[in-house]
């Protein structure tokens, strides 16, 4: 770990600072210790989740093995190619050379493919599994990323970091949508856009309440209904849009120069 990465973690609960003895992240004030693991630091263990962020982290570590290759054949079949369709929403992200990128839900760290390698890429995800599996990938194609394990609504980030936070997948089933947002905005540089996308009650209808193995982890299609009302006032250019033939929202917008972090 660099000094770099070090000097912008913070404990995920307390705020406070993380020294590292040994390969292992410590809470300096109560000696909470955060283990590295198989390429990635854990800030929460699957016995620390409830609710929905147990429930669907359970869900992405049964797909995790073939969730790249199950994305790369339907985008292919339906959009003509894996690059296309992304395209649509990661397009509207501005990502220069240098710039402190984090994704939140990181995945299988497909997007990273992407996007501009010369960027500083950080990477968060509550799957363990999903987790395992981008080591691999941006091992692969040689994108250094610094990966954890926790929950969005507790980034173990300081305040005003990141000059690109995006997310990608997950939010409509999250603990607390409000919360998550609250916390990519807090740890985004004053200035910065952030994007939020996820499946549209169209894609929650036509693909995953069609599946035998995944009807039952979307019973409600109102959860996918876009959380732009979340999205706090005084941010600036917030827009909507939907993408992918209608399979997925795109929530844009950018945190002003001079804001108060929402608490």
């Amino acid at each position: 770990m660099t000094d770099e990465v070090l000097h912008i973690l913070q404990d995920p609960y307390t705020k406070h600072k993380l020294e590292l003895r040994q390969g292992t992240l410590i809470n300096q004030e109560c000696q909470k210790e955060y283990p590295y693991k198989n390429g990635y630091y854990s800030f929460v263990s699957g016995k620390e989740l409830n609710g929905n962020n147990k429930k669907y982290s359970r869900l992405y570590s049964k797909f995790a093995f073939i969730y790249t290759l199950a994305n790369r054949v339907y985008f292919f079949f339906k959009f003509g190619s894996e690059f296309k369709a992304r395209s649509e929403y990661l397009n509207e992200l501005d990502i220069k050379d240098n710039a402190k990128v984090l994704e939140v839900s990181i995945g299988t760290g497909d997007n990273l493919l992407y996007l501009n390698h010369r960027a500083r890429f950080y990477g968060i995800d509550i799957s363990k599994k999903m987790l395992t599996t981008a080591v691999k990938h941006l091992l692969k194609w040689k994108i250094p990323t610094f990966l954890g394990r926790c929950e969005a609504e507790n980034l173990p980030f300081k305040d005003n970091v990141f000059d690109v936070v995006f997310h990608i997948g997950g939010i409509n089933y999250f603990n607390d949508k409000q919360k998550a947002i609250h916390e990519m905005i807090r740890v985004a540089k004053p200035g910065t856009k952030l994007m939020i996308v996820d499946e549209t009650e169209k894609c929650i209808e036509k693909i995953y309440q069609c599946t035998p193995v995944s009807k039952k982890y979307f019973p409600d299609v109102s959860a996918a209904a876009a959380p732009v009302h979340l999205v706090p006032p005084e941010m600036q250019d917030i827009s909507v849009k939907i993408v992918n033939d209608g399979l997925f929202y795109c929530i844009t917008f950018k945190k002003p120069i001079t804001e108060t972090i929402p608490s």
